[in-house]
């Protein structure tokens, strides 16, 4: 009789992203009815060895941006209120901006491009200069966040559905600035 043979390392947990990337669509599964996230649609700003921080696309709340950020309001889509990004930071503000076509986002940092058309705006910048730059902003109030490898395991339980971000899922938009929010879940297929 030889020696065992060796058993197999297990898979790094951030090593299963289970087709995580920033972009794409974390949608609630029908059986995921914990409150904070029961029907929600998240889109992933980032997914890296550290963690992955996403926002809410379809909760908005009832608080105007007029009534905080008055500067940015001429730039915000509709409905104009600040969206309830997740449970993380709620204090603290997110924004992610259509960019018009053909601009891209580089350089200062005030613009950080999160793909495509989209990226994120930092809200310390000046409304004027970026006025020019963008078709549109929407404004969460705080994040989803998981550590590396917290993420995996939720989706193997089938809390969530990864989709990718192709422009359309079944005539769903993608956009993280979508005019109907409220019924984004409904749009995807819940398999």
């Amino acid at each position: 009789m030889g020696p065992p043979e060796p058993e197999a390392p297990p898979e790094p947990a951030a090593g299963r992203d289970h087709g995580v990337a920033p972009g794409c669509l974390l949608v609630a599964s029908p059986g995921l009815v914990e409150p904070e996230f029961e029907r929600t649609v998240l889109y992933v700003v980032e997914h890296n060895d550290a963690g992955t921080l996403a926002v809410k696309l379809n909760r908005p709340s009832d608080t105007a941006v007029r009534d905080v950020l008055p500067n940015w309001d001429h730039l915000v889509a509709a409905p104009k209120v600040f969206f309830a990004g997740g449970p993380v930071k709620r204090d603290a503000a997110l924004c992610i901006a259509v960019l018009h076509s053909g601009v891209r986002a580089e350089g200062d940092g005030e613009l950080r491009s999160l793909g495509g058309r989209l990226a994120l705006l930092d809200l310390d910048a000046d409304p004027a200069r970026i006025t020019p730059l963008v078709d549109g902003i929407r404004i969460f109030a705080g994040y989803c966040g998981w550590l590396a490898g917290d993420l995996g395991p939720e989706i193997e339980r089938n809390d969530w559905i990864v989709r990718r971000d192709d422009g359309v899922v079944q005539g769903a938009t993608t956009s993280p600035i979508t005019a109907d929010p409220t019924d984004l879940w409904a749009q995807f297929p819940q398999r």
